[in-house]
């Protein structure tokens, strides 16, 4: 009797203790879907707010489409999606949307014998690559930007998204910058109907595919890049320079953005002015309910985006993203109330 009485007791005794220690709570559990490109940030910056504040992020990276669609259907807390939301829809909606890091969309390619980095291109090339103009790595338009560089006698193997993706519309609109071609015929969206080329799912599956495909090319947020060890490219700027992709020109492309006018934060990274820019940056977004239709799990949702805009800039540069500017994670938060 006296045996089987103190393992109870002992549990209750630690389930009190456990209940009344701050982090080791049961934590508040919200629901977030899309954006890929945001995959990485939101998943680490969940792991260390599940313990900083008590709530329990459960993210499913499905592409930016769905993640619109799934707040706009009320069945997740928030939305993620690389694409701004139409300004009438948030308003219809009665959403929120703000940016939380800016990242660059990279080309990768699979070249046999091509060290990262050696290979320039410029947004008119990429254009004729995808639109099918473009369609040997010897080409003569590739050869012009790589003087000394050894060209194979390889076809390309063009790799876009097969989902919804913000991705895809970051680039799709790069490219229509860069190629009125490309601009009258093709466009830019989340979805295009493409000129051939092999389609994956996801970030990390364009990836993979470039990986597996000899003479293949595809765009990816760069931390997939990074982490995967793909093949990066130089890319000639808005001022003419040939640049790689890493955190400084993605920097300075945010440096050059026009932060004060943009509506619902949705700002223009693209083929920015400024020295030493990485043409194809993109912030992420998130569009959440208000007011929320659960108190609770809006208020959780707020608390991890308050933490992540505090606390998450390392996290954030650990993985290759860009944090806001102080000045616009205040604006953010003073909007939101």
């Amino acid at each position: 009797m006296h045996l089987s009485f103190r393992p109870l007791a002992i549990l209750l005794a630690a389930t009190s203790l456990a209940a009344a220690l701050p982090g080791v709570s049961k934590a508040e559990s919200v629901t977030g879907a899309g954006s890929s490109f945001a995959a990485p940030i939101y998943e680490a910056w969940g792991e260390a707010a599940k313990t900083a504040v008590g709530v329990a992020v459960n993210y499913q990276s499905v592409g930016s489409s769905a993640g619109q669609n799934q707040v706009l259907a009320g069945t997740v807390d928030f939305g993620a999606s690389d694409a701004p939301m139409d300004a009438q829809k948030i308003e219809s909606a009665h959403l929120f949307q703000f940016p939380t890091v800016m990242g660059g969309i990279v080309p990768v390619v699979n070249i046999p014998g091509m060290k990262a980095n050696a290979l320039r291109l410029s947004g008119e090339v990429l254009a004729g690559i995808y639109a099918g103009d473009i369609t040997e790595w010897n080409d003569a338009k590739i050869a012009a930007l790589n003087p000394g560089v050894k060209l194979p006698d390889l076809a390309i193997a063009p790799i876009h998204r097969a989902d919804g993706s913000g991705t895809t519309f970051v680039f799709t609109s790069y490219l229509a910058r860069s190629s009125d071609s490309w601009k009258n015929n093709l466009g830019a969206g989340t979805s295009i109907s493409w000129p051939g080329g092999l389609g994956a799912r996801g970030n990390d599956g364009v990836a993979a595919t470039v990986q597996n495909t000899e003479g293949a090319i595809g765009y990816v947020e760069y931390a997939y890049a990074s982490r995967n060890h793909l093949t990066t490219i130089k890319l000639r700027n808005h001022a003419g320079e040939d640049v790689e992709a890493n955190q400084t020109s993605f920097a300075h492309a945010a440096e050059s953005a026009d932060w004060k006018n943009a509506s619902h934060f949705a700002v223009d990274l693209l083929d920015t002015a400024g020295h030493g820019a990485w043409p194809i940056v993109s912030a992420t977004y998130v569009l959440t309910p208000v007011p929320p239709k659960d108190a609770a799990r809006g208020k959780a949702v707020r608390s991890f985006f308050t933490w992540s805009f505090e606390k998450g800039d390392a996290i954030a540069a650990k993985l290759d993203y860009v944090a806001l500017p102080q000045a616009v994670k205040s604006a953010i938060l003073s909007s939101w109330k």
